[in-house]
């Protein structure tokens, strides 16, 4: 059985140049494809066959950085006429950018040059590696003829070999494919494309600069549709994993269900659900998790992040006698300082194709939704932990009331951004004190909501918001970023100028790495203080959409977001937000405490 990616059946772009950055809301899998959809002018070029593929699985933006290795290679990706080139400031930036658009459209891809760009890009590759995130880094290589010339080039470390940037991307990629002739770059191309959407990693394609306009026959002018082999469970392994877990659950007094960060990579986040209606146990979410369950459904019960979840959430996790964890990732951050008070004998833990139930047994090949629709047809309905939970929950208090002109604080803050939050609108939530504030907003029915938290990269969530606007322009996205992490990429807000994007960024200023002071500070951790909203003023230079503000109080901050959501709901509106320095979550002081315990541990004795 096959599943065909197909033509996103786009209309032209208005412009194909390299400041296009029109945006069609399409989605990444197709049931089929029309020749005419696809045409690159038509020629059978690699270039063109390469631009064509991006568009079959569903990429009309690509994030781009221009060297001289790679510029024909762009030629040919502008003159895809369904293809946006959309050109960045950096490379790490491109890369956010790449990461941030799979989130919405399921992969996304960006474009650099040899060795300088292709080190530059890195890190964000790494980062959606450790996200498991479909995307596609291609690096305009060296000149066919130069390998094995023993021939030192230029933007290499001054070696005749040219394999230093691939042994980079060996160990943050699943699939590594050096085009350097014309006969397999076809096999390669699609080997490396398959590769990256089946497991769900990205994957490195490097071209040499020489190649990308030269015909060949086996990129012929009307491509055959891209299509997979879908991955299929193991019958038996299935039917007894579902016995085992059904006898487990069924004699469990308060069961509860978890839904982790994998349930993206799985694609089970329906199965899940269906799987919560079915049963009737309580429902939580990892924090990584966020978003990938609607927090609308009758039995959901909020984060559960040990000690600092959401309230009362904790206490019905880990009071359960039996929990059902889909898709988790136990690390430092999301076991606060491997804090968690989990027993492995009342876990069933499910990943996208395994299933443990607590001590064992374990059942291999078996898919996540597979597997949750099969136990939803078969689990006795249980509502005891809900019916715990609903009778010790008492509604969260509000923020003390501000006196008028008193300076601003962040739950106050918080308090108005989640009055902004509709199925209209998406979260972006910056590493930092944002993890833990954002993780507090309800996300409404249709809200997006997405952060980096494996990898918890600072900055990621520029170059991310950049590229989850541009996948999804019918929603207004929220982006939440500390002043630390907003030093590191500042540099592409130009980009979503240059896109006409309509963003509110939240800049949270209380002038440093607020994250790292709660778990160990120092004087590395104060930083220079911008003129923020100077900066976007002198980014902006008079072209395109775009009006800033700087709040210091409650009303100045309402009238602010009056602004930003009224008369300059079309642009990109900048509301840099004067805090004190000392004003975070009760969450982060918590869970900072207990990650320093972590990582000041003594040594084990030798």
């Amino acid at each position: 059985m096959d599943t065909k990616l197909g033509s996103l059946n786009s209309s032209k772009p208005t412009s194909n140049d390299v400041v296009s950055c029109t945006a069609n809301s399409t989605t990444a899998i197709q049931t089929s494809i029309p020749a005419t959809a696809i045409s690159c002018g038509g020629e059978a070029t690699l270039g063109c066959h390469l631009a064509r593929r991006l568009v079959q699985i569903g990429v009309t933006d690509v994030f781009s950085v221009p060297g001289d290795f790679n510029l024909t290679l762009l030629d040919h990706l502008i003159a895809e006429p369904a293809l946006n080139l959309v050109g960045c400031c950096n490379e790490l930036n491109a890369g956010y950018a790449a990461d941030g658009y799979a989130r919405a459209r399921g992969v996304g891809a960006c474009v650099v040059t040899f060795t300088v760009g292709g080190l530059s890009v890195l890190n964000a590759i790494a980062g959606a590696y450790s996200e498991n995130l479909p995307l596609i880094c291609i690096v305009g290589g060296p000149n066919s003829n130069d390998y094995g010339t023993n021939r030192i080039l230029h933007h290499t470390i001054g070696l005749p070999d040219f394999s230093q940037e691939l042994r980079c991307f060996q160990t943050i990629t699943c699939f590594q494919a050096v085009v350097n002739n014309l006969e397999d770059a076809h096999e390669l191309i699609d080997t490396a494309i398959s590769t990256s959407l089946k497991e769900s990693k990205p994957v490195y394609i490097s071209i040499s600069c020489n190649l990308p306009a030269i015909p060949h026959p086996t990129f012929i002018r009307e491509p055959v549709p891209f299509s997979l082999s879908l991955k299929v469970s193991n019958q038996m392994g299935l039917e007894a994993a579902v016995e085992a877990t059904v006898e487990f659950l069924n004699k469990a007094v308060k069961p509860v269900l978890v839904g982790g960060p994998k349930l993206r990579v799985a694609k089970a986040s329906d199965a899940f659900v269906k799987l919560a209606d079915a049963c009737g146990y309580a429902l939580a979410v990892m924090p990584a998790a966020k978003g990938l369950v609607p927090e609308h459904h009758p039995h959901f019960i909020g984060t559960y992040w040990g000690a600092v979840s959401t309230a009362f959430c904790a206490e019905i996790v880990e009071s359960a006698d039996a929990y059902l964890f889909a898709g988790p990732i136990f690390n430092d951050y999301s076991s606060v300082g491997y804090s968690l008070l989990l027993k492995k004998e009342k876990a069933i833990i499910v990943q996208p194709e395994r299933v443990v139930i607590a001590n064992g047994p374990a059942f291999g090949c078996v898919l996540m939704k597979d597997f949750l629709m099969a136990l939803a047809k078969r689990l006795k309905h249980n509502s005891t932990a809900y019916e715990n939970y609903h009778r010790i929950f008492v509604p969260e208090g509000h923020p003390l009331k501000a006196a008028p002109k008193e300076p601003l604080r962040v739950n106050v803050l918080f308090q108005h951004i989640q009055k902004m939050l509709s199925g209209e609108t998406a979260v972006i939530a910056e590493t930092g004190d944002s993890w833990f504030n954002c993780q507090k907003l309800k996300l409404p029915r249709g809200c997006g909501y997405e952060f980096q938290m494996q990898y918890g990269s600072i900055g990621w969530s520029v170059g991310a918001t950049l590229g989850y606007a541009q996948a999804v322009p019918q929603k207004r996205v929220i982006a939440c970023i500390g002043d630390g992490s907003f030093q590191v990429t500042a540099q592409d807000v130009s980009t979503m100028l240059r896109c006409g994007q309509n963003t509110i960024i939240f800049l949270i200023n209380n002038g440093g790495y607020t994250i790292e002071v709660e778990i160990h500070d120092g004087p590395y951790n104060v930083i220079k203080n911008w003129n923020y909203t100077g900066l976007i003023d002198a980014i902006h230079n008079g072209e395109g959409k775009c009006w800033t503000a700087k709040v210091f109080c409650e009303e100045e901050l309402v009238e602010a977001i009056n602004t930003a959501t009224g008369p300059k709901k079309d642009c990109l509106c900048f509301i840099e937000v004067i805090v004190h320095k000392d004003d975070t979550s009760k969450e982060l002081l918590e869970w900072g405490s207990r990650v320093s315990a972590a990582n000041s541990r003594a040594p084990n004795p030798q």
